[in-house]
């Protein structure tokens, strides 16, 4: 089996220029961490907050922290200010409690909008439909200290490429719609599709953000 600084290299070296890999470090202890940060890799993603608050204080203060799970409106407060992107940002509401928030803190939040194309039931985010309804009617310009910088999102989790390719198609159509109507919308350019598994196919269909833990940490234990 590779080590983790192995695989970094071998991701570095695989991935297309302009695509930023984020080493989805949930679960995994700081030394594995450490291992992939000292071989080169600064971005790394968490998804529970008590997790990530507790790393932020113990890591270096250089790794630049995406949020990408879930996250509940209780704990908000507590990532604001310590993240370089929320990637997970699944309804309007989480929206408003982001920008207030981050207004009270005197930091801009940078985040990425959920949405949910993949044929399972139980996946957070946006409808398509809510998505656009979002921005045709302006909402964003509310926004007084919250960046939205794109678009995240999740393929159905199968084994029919076709199916995986089709859904992030339509994510990538509506990251393009998104950037057409809204013109005044500034520095709407990152489009977050892609893990372990399916990340090849992501990139081909406009991916600029991939999301990658197995493939670098190991199976969790």
């Amino acid at each position: 089996m590779n080590s983790i600084a192995e695989n970094i290299r071998k991701f570095h070296e695989a991935v297309p220029p302009g695509v930023e890999i984020v080493a989805v470090s949930k679960f995994h202890p700081d030394s594995m961490i450490m291992e992939a940060y000292e071989a080169g890799q600064h971005i790394f993603g968490e998804s529970r907050v008590q997790e990530f608050v507790e790393k932020v204080k113990t890591l270096p203060s250089d790794i630049q922290w995406h949020f990408i799970g879930h996250l509940q409106t209780n704990k908000v407060r507590q990532i604001i200010g310590k993240t370089s992107l929320i990637e997970s940002v699944d309804s309007e509401r989480i929206l408003d409690l982001i920008d207030r928030e981050s207004e009270r803190a005197g930091v801009v939040t940078k985040v990425l909008l959920q949405v949910h194309v993949a044929a399972e039931e139980a996946k957070f985010g946006f409808s398509p439909e809510e998505l656009m309804n979002y921005f045709e009617n302006l909402k964003y310009r509310d926004l007084k200290a919250t960046h939205i910088c794109g678009l995240m999102g999740m393929a159905t989790n199968t084994e029919d490429t076709e199916r995986v390719r089709e859904d992030f198609r339509t994510l990538h159509s509506l990251f393009e719609e998104v950037k057409r109507k809204s013109i005044d919308l500034k520095g709407f350019n990152q489009l977050s599709m892609g893990m372990s598994g399916d990340w090849p196919i992501a990139v081909e269909e406009g991916s600029n953000i991939i999301r990658i833990g197995s493939a670098i940490f190991g199976e969790r234990k």
